[in-house]
């Protein structure tokens, strides 16, 4: 598989849509010691300093569009089963809809984007030499790894697991192994300020929502808030 190093960019993911737009038909690993402009989901941005680990693997794909946000399951059981070969024993979980903790502190964020033409970006941050400061929420790294060790595992679990995943025809698979690495399935939880107990994930990948009546939201989008986001 073809690798793309660089010294610095503004961020991986739109260095892959620009491959994509000239041309590139993946799959394509794009790596940088350093992102300017590095962005998360819902749009925030992601501080890229040299010392973690900045990637986004451009992979074609057949899956219709209504799939494609299933990657971003896949590419979570990537990074959980990378992190726990440098966890040194430290708890490594998932959260909907693409964050990896450790520890219950988080320290990696996934960003998947379709660029078109059977076509996605999958952008992936994780700390290793340092974390963010000053954000609203608790973080860690992996202090056992190096960005190349990290790199090495990431090439091997992601592949899999998008076999795995087969453009969309293995995604029980997927949504099984992601429901166990998932601690807050059964417990109270808030999405975008509405409360519920939530109680698993949806054929399609969809956060499933009980509301203290009973009915069961189906959930497509929001900012999942559980306790260990609020710093004490």
């Amino acid at each position: 598989m073809r690798i793309l190093r660089l010294a610095t960019v503004d961020s991986t993911n739109l260095e892959a849509k620009r491959l994509a737009q000239s041309g590139e038909r993946g799959p394509c690993w794009i790596v940088s010691a350093e992102q300017t402009a590095g962005k998360g989901r819902l749009g925030r941005a992601w501080v890229s300093e040299p010392g973690n680990f900045y990637g986004t693997l451009l992979w074609p794909t057949i899956a219709p569009l209504t799939a494609i946000s299933q990657i971003s399951f896949v590419a979570a059981l990537a990074v959980h089963e990378t992190a726990t070969k440098f966890s040194g024993g430290a708890a490594i979980s998932l959260k909907w809809p693409n964050d990896c903790l450790l520890d219950a502190a988080k320290f990696c964020g996934i960003l998947c984007e379709s660029l078109g033409n059977g076509l996605v970006a999958i952008g992936i941050g994780i700390n290793i030499a340092h974390v963010p400061e000053r954000l609203s929420y608790q973080v860690a790294r992996l202090g056992n790894a190096t960005v190349e060790s990290v790199f090495k595992q990431l090439q091997l679990s992601l592949s899999k697991n998008l076999e795995i995943w087969n453009d969309g025809n293995g995604f029980d698979r997927i949504r099984e192994g992601w429901m166990q690495r998932c601690p807050h399935i059964g417990t109270k939880i808030s999405v975008d300020g509405q409360g519920g107990t939530f109680t698993g994930l949806g054929l399609d990948g969809a956060l499933l929502l009980q509301l203290p009546g009973g009915v069961v939201k189906t959930i497509y989008a929001g900012d999942l808030r559980v306790e260990y986001q609020t710093k004490q």
